[in-house]
């Protein structure tokens, strides 16, 4: 097999130290190979670093084990060429796992270029694609809480949720915090709305009746506490985040044009994929990496299914939100997709569908330097010949039993 990497170096990462092997050009046309261990605080990685630089090695290649290949990633990226590699492309023989064996297997891997490295981000995008990470788990922890105080509710004979469309909208706030404070006549509870709810006080009223207690109370005011505390995080984030991606803030008005998609989708798109698309070659290169595009799995002749591919799952959630606010568009070209594949296939692969289209448009657009450009709601039935779709569309009406006659449109 041959030696395209001369001098590369494997490490097998641990909590507390990591397995390092090297190889080098031997004597008389052999590999030599070391093997060392290192503590995985900082002076030991520095002295790592001074070690691989003695043996003038080039590439050095580590597996993804949970965040413990990050801070001797970000520590050599600098002096070296450092490849992340994905645990399932470098599974070893059987009976013959050990950490020693692991550092060298992978240091194998590398030197005949078996693997191909994964994407990592570079430090700006890194700092955004964590205040974006963490901003989302706080909105998911706010959404819980809220879910939460709704059971409470129930559980006290409250159906507020039923009335309001928003629990914790203007009015909806006010009326629980009458009730925390001890306030029960639902006449004055109804007296609190606000705005349009007001012309659902009748409605109030009777939903305001329940039997909630100083024990519900207690219960409701710490989930308020909590919700509060996590809205203004997630504000403080809101704003940090604002700060370090104004450098993009072009491209995030561009991706704020496409159907789905609004400025904070699109501040989670820039943090997860970057703002380089040579690292991707073309927009299926992209979708495969995001798990937006159907698999392979093929034998003997026969495909086996074809379900999407594990990929990076913050990108997915928030492509999938932006799906979902696609369908929900008027006369727009992701609209027509979704209906197009849903009536078929199914709602949550049209969901994938459009993730994948909108991805696609992203590539182009930060590729190109480019605007969105909408082919429009007809765009399926205009791409063919007019004449040809009106001719099968007057043919089921036939079937149907219909007589009918048509005029184009002046």
């Amino acid at each position: 097999m041959d030696t395209l990497v001369q001098r590369c170096a494997g490490l097998d990462i641990g909590k507390a130290d990591l397995k390092a092997c090297v190889r080098i050009p031997g004597g008389r046309g052999r590999r030599h190979q070391e093997i060392r261990t290192f503590a995985t605080t900082t002076p030991a990685l520095l002295e790592l670093r001074d070690w691989l630089s003695a043996n003038e090695v080039t590439v050095v290649g580590m597996e993804a084990t949970g965040d413990y290949w990050k801070p001797v990633c970000y520590l050599l990226e600098d002096a070296f060429d450092v490849q992340l590699l994905n645990a399932r492309h470098m599974r070893n023989v059987p009976g013959r796992k050990t950490d020693v064996a692991d550092s060298a297997w992978i240091a194998r891997l590398i030197e005949h270029g078996l693997v191909r490295p994964s994407f990592v981000p570079p430090p700006r995008i890194r700092r955004l694609r964590d205040l974006t990470r963490y901003r989302t788990t706080l909105v998911q922890e706010r959404t819980r809480e809220i879910q939460w105080l709704e059971k409470v509710l129930e559980d006290a004979g409250i159906k507020l949720s039923t009335v309001a469309s928003h629990t914790l909208g203007i009015s909806g706030r006010a009326m629980i915090d009458a009730l925390i404070a001890g306030e029960r006549d639902p006449q004055v509870l109804a007296a609190l709305a606000r705005a349009r709810m007001r012309a659902k006080i009748p409605a109030l009223r009777d939903a305001l009746v329940g039997r909630f207690t100083d024990h519900h109370a207690f219960i409701c005011r710490t989930m308020l506490d909590r919700i509060d505390a996590a809205a203004a995080t997630i504000d403080a984030f809101s704003a940090r985040i604002e700060d370090e991606i104004r450098p993009f803030q072009t491209i995030v008005a561009r991706l704020d044009t496409i159907p789905g998609v609004n400025a904070r989708t699109a501040q989670v798109l820039i943090a997860e994929i970057g703002v380089d698309m040579s690292r991707f070659p073309t927009p299926g290169h992209l979708a495969s990496w995001a798990g937006m595009c159907p698999g392979n799995h093929e034998s003997a002749g026969k495909h086996h299914g074809g379900a999407t591919r594990k990929g990076d799952s913050w990108l997915r959630g928030a492509l999938g939100e932006a799906g979902a606010g696609a369908a929900r568009s008027k006369d727009t070209y992701l609209q027509a997709r979704y209906r197009r594949i849903a009536s078929r296939r199914g709602k949550k692969r049209a969901l994938v569908a459009v993730g994948h289209s909108i991805l696609t448009a992203i590539w182009h657009m930060i590729s190109n330097d480019t605007d969105y450009n909408d082919l429009g709601a007809a765009y399926f039935l205009t791409r063919t010949d007019p004449a040809r779709q009106a001719r099968r569309l007057l043919g089921q009406l036939h079937q149907l039993g219909y007589q009918a006659v048509i005029t184009p449109i002046t």
